[in-house]
């Protein structure tokens, strides 16, 4: 008997699937290790293979997707990063496209950049359109930039982006091999390598993200694979992209942009798998996690796919049809609208007394406060487990217990008693605040793109996305059944 594992690691939950040659589906839910996500999986990995007397020699596959990039850059979690830029060209992650998204709001502010101003560095070089050397590199100043940078002590990754480098990118290579010499370890992304195409500010923001994450995510991958090799395990690793295809550890290590929507893609592309076997040809997949709510949209049979994200944009129509919300990155992705609301969404009280859900999370730690670990803010789950949508005592098939009690005080506390209200309209306010919020989602996908969602099906899955009420199944129910 041989083995594939699946694995999906989210900001609440790890998964762990065990498929035999034989269809023989075996699984493991546990709480997610934000310290070390590889922790959760080895422990679901070992727990079934001891359970099931399997061996790591019997593991054909292991098939992973992770949601570890997208958190790195959301939760500004990244490595310290400098950029290395052509002479005047050091604020193009400033500048980006001048676009305001949001024209009536005067409080609104770009994402604050992932390069300080400080960590920043011009180079006297030009490259033209052509890939030809207009200015040649000035090798005695780029020396000395480079030391500059070094001399800190405290930078992480570098990023370099020179004008006009994917015609031609001897200067960059230049630029690498003088690190090199004076630092043989230090993560270097080449924008000529990350992204050979033209538009600076597309290319420079690409390669930063790529080098503002690369640690994490090498470190990350790294820790699992020895993981999996203490467990016997000695099957390639290979992780999802965001265009629904999949590549090896050590690709995905050296340009993690492609693995940002990693988790959210790999549900897509079973869904659709799933309404084929199910004979429809349209859907609308809806993943409610612990953090966060995603739709997609799947047509004749195919999902879309986009040239570009901008990770942490958020959802507003403008969002959709312009970029400049979010962190740009330039890499084919499934096309995935992602809002701030699930089970471990913080409640809140606004600043007129309404009910607003996130986009914080408690996450998997300390998590909701049912879970008991120390958290006092109440939580979408703790709603729900107090309205009998969650069964306290069968979450995760009976493995994590829920304290009812504790949910209820959290809500009376900071809820109920500054409302004036009782408890279960509190709770059944914050429900349907959670669910209007995640129809944004499934609206940003179908009706904002003139697709009527009653000619589609809905897939819902994820931790919470199967425990949807009837009455909001039946609302997208496809025509077709």
């Amino acid at each position: 008997m041989t083995y594939r594992i699946g694995i999906d690691i989210g900001g609440t939950f790890t998964d762990v699937v065990f498929l035999a040659d034989d269809g023989t589906t075996l699984t493991a839910k546990l709480s997610s290790t934000p310290d070390d996500y590889s922790l959760a999986i080895a422990d679901g990995v070992g727990q079934i293979m001891q359970l099931h007397g399997i061996d790591g020699g019997e593991v054909s596959e292991v098939l992973h997707g992770t949601t570890i990039a997208t958190n790195a850059i959301l939760q500004h979690r990244g490595v310290k990063t400098a950029l290395i830029t052509t002479e005047g060209f050091a604020d193009v992650l400033e500048i980006r496209r001048l676009r305001m998204l949001v024209l009536y709001d005067l409080a609104w502010r770009k994402p604050e950049s992932l390069v300080a101003r400080a960590n920043r560095y011009e180079i006297a070089e030009r490259m033209d359109h052509r890939g030809v050397a207009a200015k040649p590199l000035d090798e005695a100043q780029a020396a000395h930039v480079i030391d500059r940078l070094l001399a800190k002590g405290d930078i992480e990754a570098i990023a370099v982006c020179l004008l006009n480098s994917y015609a031609n990118g001897a200067h960059e290579d230049r630029i690498l091999e003088l690190i090199r010499e004076r630092d043989a370890n230090i993560p270097v992304c080449l924008s000529s390598q990350v992204l050979p195409e033209i538009k600076e500010y597309e290319r420079t923001s690409t390669t930063v993200v790529n080098a503002y994450i690369l640690p994490v995510v090498k470190g990350y991958l790294d820790a699992l694979s020895n993981r999996l090799r203490a467990l016997k395990i000695a099957a390639p690793i290979m992780v999802m992209q965001s265009n629904g295809g999949a590549m090896g550890v050590a690709a995905a290590s050296t340009l993690p942009i492609h693995i940002i929507e990693s988790g959210p893609a790999a549900g897509v592309v079973g869904a659709a798998e799933v309404i084929k076997q199910l004979g429809h040809d349209n859907a609308l997949t809806f993943d409610m996690g612990g953090t966060t709510a995603k739709a997609a949209m799947i047509e004749n049979g195919g999902y879309n796919r986009v040239g570009e994200l901008d990770v942490g944009a958020g959802i507003n129509l403008a969002g959709r049809l312009l970029k400049g919300g979010g962190y740009h990155v330039r890499v084919p992705a499934i096309d995935i609208a992602e809002i701030g609301a699930g089970g471990g969404s913080l409640l809140a009280l606004d600043g007129v007394g309404g009910i607003s859900v996130g986009p914080e999370s408690a996450g998997a730690d300390p998590g909701p406060v049912c879970y008991g670990l120390g958290n006092d803010i109440p939580t979408v789950t703790d709603a729900n487990v107090l309205l009998g949508y969650l069964n306290p005592r069968h979450l995760v098939g009976g493995g994590l217990s829920l304290d009812k009690e504790k949910a209820a005080a959290a809500l009376r506390e900071k809820m109920a008693a500054p409302l004036g209200m009782s408890i279960e309209a509190v709770a059944h306010g914050a429900h349907t605040v959670a669910d209007a919020t995640m129809a944004r989602a499934l609206r940003a996908v179908s009706s904002d793109r003139g697709r009527d969602p009653r000619d589609f099906a809905l897939i819902a899955f994820g931790g919470n996305g199967r425990c949807m009420r009837p009455r909001y199944a039946t609302a997208w129910k496809s025509s077709a059944s």
